[in-house]
């Protein structure tokens, strides 16, 4: 079933791949993927989002300054600690975002027009249950440490519920 869902879900990648190019073709994947984990955590400091894509400190650093310089990111000094830095979108960013699931949406429409209702509905229970299972498993697997504070159980768990950015855009 595994390889099945592999072979099958290239085809919707390859979606997602042709909008992505059509639309952010002057940022890299990894730059695209900043970009969306800051949208979604938006003030997320610099240490957390390299936690959130798995690199280096230094390297996460890096790549938001190219982010600054190409107009997508903006730093801002913390409320509470002005040596933390806060990062932000731009409204170059925004648009951005905003095209690039427009267009990856028209796309996957084009593919869902050429399906029967029924595999359509069957497709998108399926997706929402993975959706669903994948969150839970993040959840469960995530440190403590990584949590937000401040927050009661329920509330920490809906506002940051893992790493995962994918459905973001």
């Amino acid at each position: 079933m595994a390889a099945e869902l592999d072979a099958a879900a290239g085809a919707l990648l390859s979606v997602w791949e042709a909008a992505r190019e059509r639309t952010t073709s002057r940022l890299s994947s990894a730059q695209l993927r900043t970009v969306m984990v800051v949208e979604r955590y938006d003030g997320i400091n610099l240490r957390r989002l390299a936690t959130l894509l798995d690199m280096l400190l230094s390297s996460a650093s890096r790549l938001c300054d190219r982010l600054v310089a190409a107009g997508m990111l903006e730093r801002e000094p913390g409320r509470s600690d002005r040596r933390e830095i806060s990062l932000h979108l731009t409204p170059e960013a925004q648009r951005l975002l905003a095209e690039l699931r427009q267009d990856r949406r028209q796309r996957l429409a084009e593919v869902l027009a050429r399906m029967s209702g029924e595999d359509r509905e069957a497709l998108l229970r399926g997706i929402r249950e993975f959706d669903r299972v994948a969150r839970d498993r993040e959840v469960a697997v995530r440190p403590r440490a990584e949590w937000p504070t401040g927050l009661p159980p329920q509330a920490r768990d809906a506002a940051w519920d893992g790493p995962s950015v994918a459905r973001s855009a």
